[in-house]
């Protein structure tokens, strides 16, 4: 082979060599920053991996919100109307959650089945409901409850 011709083909496939490395990193690290989201059912169902950061939403159940005395522990549960699955979160919870209102937490799931949250976010206005809940209640078979004016 004419060395001309081996000194491009080694230069080519070193190119090809450092394209291929920099398309896997990259791709690595989008993989590593995607949070799924998934419904109570699916969290239920085991379909949602566990100690890998994803995100869970769905209705507030009525009566499930319990705020620990002493710190800024609190547990409730989130339902899609078919399954449940409770939230723990410490911190300060946004001033829009409330109880039978749709909201959306991040976190881990653990090996009891519980989201371990470090954000929770609720919605903005009486009207609106985060999108994957709406889409994960209208899959369920139900509605949104109509919201509750106060005052």
């Amino acid at each position: 082979m004419n060395p001309l011709r081996k000194k491009r083909l080694v230069i080519i496939l070193a190119i090809l060599v450092g394209v291929g490395a920099a398309v896997g990193l990259a791709l690595s690290a989008l993989q590593q920053n995607i949070n799924l989201f998934y419904t109570p059912t699916q969290i239920a169902n085991g379909e949602a991996p566990h100690d890998t950061r994803i995100r869970a939403g769905g209705m507030v159940e009525k009566g499930s919100l319990v705020r620990s005395g002493d710190s800024l522990d609190v547990t409730f549960n989130v339902t899609d109307f078919n399954k449940t699955v409770t939230i723990t979160y410490r911190g300060i919870l946004p001033d829009l959650f409330r109880e039978g209102q749709g909201i959306v937490a991040l976190g881990k799931l653990n090996a009891s089945g519980v989201v371990v949250a470090d954000e929770v976010l609720a919605k903005h206005d009486e009207k609106y409901m985060p999108p994957e809940v709406t889409k994960a209640l209208k899959d369920s078979g139900q509605s949104a409850p109509a919201p509750v004016k106060e005052g």
